[in-house]
């Protein structure tokens, strides 16, 4: 009982190891292969096709591991994705053909779509349900510092060496990742204990999880603006130099933030966290529509890294902890669906409103998603009036 209730065991200490690596490796190349591609061809929107492609490849594959969770041992996916994903980052050194590489980004699609699910799920496997949210919150933070750091190195190797030591890099890191894997002990007992005859469409949705799952959709379309046109946002300033700033203050609030999100999440419940998050989210995008100086460009880098800390994680929480233990590979399947999906229809539909109006407007425009979130999560998912008091009375 005592092993059951504690969060930092060898187990989950190295599946947080094995997310870093992955998320490290496979972050390098969703910024290095745009940078490369645009380079070579000179054609910006070849290496934006780069990115569309993995992602897609990726929000397709999700609902069938969703499935496929309930019939394959997670070790076995894990494996066979991390094969996957090594070979095929492999096949990329040396090449140069737009086609060739297009089809291997698919695959890296298809990995990390299998991976970014199946780590998760046995992540949140590990956790006590009394510690999910600080549990989830650490697990969300190994991946966005492997995720934050990439595109520095990317760009970095692409300037400093050459696309194939990238590629040899990435590929280290997968074969590090599944190495480590192998040290990840079995439990016991499944922790997925298998129901006979489940339907695919059991296995792909849960209608517990599809609410906050949504949500993340609405966070996530202004995260797309803020991922793919801050550097424009910066030239329209005339501040490009001090964009990278902006990612580094944003980044060391997500590390800061995360852990004490979770344990606020598992004392008090959710909307006393999710709130100020999601304000938190819209004084940055304001910041960032009136940007005029590095000092206002660093304080939206540190109010919209405290939203992206503490939403995003809240969210997958409240996913995870709505479903049953079974379903918990579902919920984590909608919940990075989501993700991917909103911050492609911010990428895309934001940069269709950019090239109409300004980069300042889209982010005072993203507020509006916002907004959104708030009201659709206080109508549906707000707790009873009185639950978080007196969740904070037998605290205190």
């Amino acid at each position: 009982m005592k092993e059951a209730s504690k969060l930092w065991t060898g187990r989950y200490i190295t599946i947080l190891v094995m997310a870093f690596l992955f998320f490290l490796g496979i972050q390098i190349l969703t910024a290095g292969f745009p940078a490369y591609i645009t380079d070579l061809k000179n054609n910006p929107t070849q290496g934006g096709m780069m990115t569309t492609v993995f992602m897609l490849s990726a929000i397709m594959t999700r609902p069938l591991i969703g499935y496929f969770m309930h019939k394959v041992n997670l070790m076995v996916l894990n494996m066979a994705a991390l094969v996957l994903v090594a070979v095929s980052i492999g096949a990329s050194y040396g090449q140069d053909s737009t086609v060739l590489l297009l089809c291997l980004r698919a695959l890296h699609g298809i990995g990390f779509g299998i991976l970014s699910t199946v780590l998760a799920t046995m992540a949140t496997n590990m956790i006590p349900t009394k510690k999910l949210g600080e549990g989830i919150g650490y697990y969300g933070l190994a991946t966005s510092v492997g995720t934050s750091i990439a595109p520095m190195i990317a760009l970095s190797l692409l300037q400093l060496t050459s696309y194939n030591f990238m590629i040899l890099l990435t590929v280290g890191l997968t074969i590090a990742t599944l190495v480590i894997s192998f040290f990840v002990k079995s439990p016991q007992k499944n922790p997925l204990p298998q129901k006979k005859n489940i339907s695919f469409k059991e296995s792909i949705f849960d209608k517990d999880a599809f609410i906050p799952c949504s949500l993340t959709i609405f966070f996530t379309i202004s995260l797309g603006g803020v991922i793919s046109f801050m550097g424009e946002l910066g030239k329209e300033a005339d501040l490009a130099a001090s964009v990278p700033f902006f990612f580094l203050v944003l980044s060391i609030m997500m590390v800061l933030v995360r852990p004490l999100s979770g344990r606020l999440f598992d004392r008090y419940g959710h909307k006393v966290i999710l709130y100020p998050g999601v304000m938190s989210g819209i004084i940055g995008l304001i910041l960032l529509a009136i940007m005029d100086s590095t000092g206002i460009l660093l304080l939206a880098g540190m109010f919209y890294g405290i939203a992206y800390g503490v939403v995003t994680p809240t969210l997958q929480a409240i996913a995870v902890k709505k479903v049953k233990k079974e379903k918990q590979g579902t919920a984590n399947a909608m919940f990075f669906s989501g993700m991917d999906f909103g911050i492609a229809i911010g990428s895309i539909g934001l940069g269709a409103l950019a090239a109409i109006t300004s980069y300042h407007f889209i982010y005072g425009f993203s507020i509006a998603f916002l907004i959104m979130l708030l009201l659709i999560y206080t109508v549906v998912l707000f707790e009873r009036k009185g639950q978080v008091d007196k969740k904070i009375s037998e605290v205190m």
